[in-house]
């Protein structure tokens, strides 16, 4: 008879404690689940191909909207083929690999814009409105996407594209030049935020990271550089996807800022759910932050 009782109070206790949460998903999840309309095309003009003479190939997604002319710079010289010859020739550990024309000497593409503008920073908001980042960036007092997937840094008053992991810059000489885009770099250490406003950002690597930062690290001249030309990776060619034939063709989508998808993926990064995790940081860089990518693989 006094098992009754237990067994009631047992029942209610069950009942009554709180159902256990389910696992909260990570920014590659939410990425995954997002709905179609959730996401925005790149334009195959705007990716730039790297083929390297091992197979391996690295993706550029470029930025005309922030560099038109250092952007229109690169569509020419991909497709006069003066990249022919081309090679990375500098790769510094924890700061940038380094591609184009190793020697300095040849001459430019033709057609090309010599001088262009110092395409570094803009007034805030000319490029349409700012989905704002709800975490505090060290570098910068304002941050946010640009509704075409770009991350910003700013102030309120000016605008700029960040020297995240992956982003890509057109080497320069010291000012007033600003390179002309024969020569490119990627960021492949933490973020070197500090080069921000100093030199033109053109893009960002969306595919095939690992061809450009897993290579051999370079000691000249206390810049990565390869002493021994030896060392220097073959580029077999560089190309814009529009000019691909159809059976070659590539389609790249990104997550477009404002959507829920895209605020989800931002607080998935910033307090992450796993069990790993027992204190959220509250708050993320913004180089933490970049827009989710994801190659489009065509059905039937």
């Amino acid at each position: 008879m006094t098992m009754i009782p237990l067994l009631v109070s047992l029942l209610a206790a069950a009942q009554a404690a709180p159902a256990t949460a389910p696992p909260k998903q990570t920014a590659t999840q939410i990425a995954a689940a997002a709905p179609a309309e959730a996401w925005g095309a790149i334009k195959p003009e705007d990716l730039l191909l790297i083929d390297f003479a091992d197979g391996q190939r690295s993706v550029i997604w470029l930025a005309p909207e922030f560099a038109p002319v250092h952007v229109a710079n690169i569509r020419t010289i991909a497709r006069s083929g003066w990249w022919g010859d081309a090679t990375v020739y500098r790769v510094q550990d924890n700061y940038v690999t380094q591609w184009g024309d190793a020697t300095e000497k040849k001459p430019p593409a033709a057609g090309i814009t010599m001088r262009p503008p110092a395409e570094y920073e803009w007034v805030w908001g000319a490029h349409g409105s700012v989905v704002a980042n709800p975490y505090r960036d060290a570098y910068a007092p304002r941050t946010g996407f640009s509704a075409s997937g770009w991350p910003l840094a700013g102030d309120g008053k000016q605008q700029w594209l960040p020297h995240c992991y992956g982003m890509v810059g057109v080497a320069r000489d010291l000012a007033p030049d600003t390179g002309t885009g024969g020569d490119l770099y990627t960021v492949i250490g933490h973020a070197p935020r500090h080069l921000d406003r100093n030199i033109a950002v053109v893009g960002r690597v969306i595919d095939g990271m690992g061809a450009l930062s897993a290579l051999p690290r370079g000691t000249g001249g206390g810049l990565g550089l390869y002493e021994d030309p030896k060392m220097r990776v073959p580029i077999k060619r560089i190309v814009i996807a529009a000019d691909l034939p159809a059976a070659e063709q590539l389609a790249y989508q990104y997550l477009r800022p404002g959507t829920p998808a895209f605020a989800a993926t931002l607080e998935a990064r910033a307090n992450r759910g796993l069990r790993f995790f027992t204190v959220p940081a509250g708050t993320a860089d913004l180089c933490n932050l970049m827009g989710p990518v994801r190659k489009v693989v065509p059905t039937g």
